[in-house]
């Protein structure tokens, strides 16, 4: 009888152990949820506050049963600046909330200071360099942002240009993907990436964009000189408008019985074939 006691004490042990193993591995889990969702700004003052002090803000969450006349000033300040609002759960919240008083509104926000896209023509300038910028077209994947980020740093890109919408942003992920190199690129975000196109243009900027239908190679395209080069979503490619937009579509050589690349390794080909021409003309 006693080794009976003996043994179901050990077993009612293991199990709280087991527990607490599971317990703390789920914690570890939504740590790292949360990690990836950046910095939050909790609370209806403070979000705000944020709003009006034009704070980089990727979105905000709120839960839909909220009410009153801080949460109008919410949704109205967003839809000026052209920021999503998400509406969830108070669970969702609560899961998300550090001070575990978000009155039913949470932002999401990032340190990630970004450049304006003056600032990256003048950093080309500065260098006494063509201008050599990459255009992302709503990139999804963070993990595909932030290995194109390194691709572009290591091969001399300017700046990056990505949309405010539907575009991943600067977020820790992108931060470990890349190794560091977000923190020496320019990332400019733009209202309406055509119209930012159409800038570039102004000032003797050849756009060519990513396509597999393109009409041409890009090793039988000359790239060497004031450049953007569009690099479409990961499942979508370049949008219609932007295509359209491209002074030169370009392709890969393929000869596989996939026809198509991850957004990443595709970007990082093209630049590489940028700076190769450039480096044969003697101008990098």
């Amino acid at each position: 009888m006693k080794n009976k006691d003996e043994f179901n004490k050990i077993e009612d042990s293991n199990k709280k152990t087991d527990f607490k193993r599971k317990k703390n591995y789920k914690k570890k889990e939504d740590s790292n949820s949360k990690e990836d969702l950046g910095n939050i700004i909790e609370g209806r003052n403070a979000v705000v506050e944020a709003l009006k002090k034009d704070r980089t803000i990727e979105n905000i969450l709120i839960n839909s049963s909220s009410v009153g006349h801080s949460m109008n000033v919410i949704y109205a300040l967003a839809k000026e600046k052209k920021i999503v609002i998400k509406e969830v759960d108070k669970q969702k919240l609560n899961s998300i909330s550090e001070t575990g008083n978000h009155q039913g509104v949470i932002a999401i926000v990032n340190s990630y200071e970004y450049s304006s896209v003056e600032e990256i023509l003048n950093h080309a300038e500065e260098k006494g360099e063509k201008p050599f910028i990459i255009i992302l077209d709503e990139i999804e994947d963070p993990h595909n942002f932030g290995s194109i980020i390194r691709t572009a740093e290591i091969v001399g890109v300017h700046g990056i240009i990505i949309p405010k919408r539907r575009n991943v942003a600067v977020t820790p992920t992108v931060h470990r993907t890349s190794v560091g190199a977000v923190e020496h690129m320019k990332i400019a975000k733009v209202t309406n990436i055509n119209a930012t196109i159409d800038e570039l243009k102004e000032k003797g900027i050849w756009i060519y964009g990513a396509d597999i239908k393109g009409e041409a190679y890009c090793h039988e395209t000359n790239m060497d000189g004031a450049i953007a080069l569009v690099i479409g979503s990961e499942g979508r490619g370049i949008s219609r408008l932007t295509l359209k937009k491209c002074d030169v579509l370009v392709k890969i050589p393929m000869v596989g019985k996939i026809n198509s690349l991850n957004a990443s390794v595709a970007g990082g080909i093209l630049m590489y074939e940028v700076l190769r021409q450039k480096l044969n003309s003697g101008k990098k």
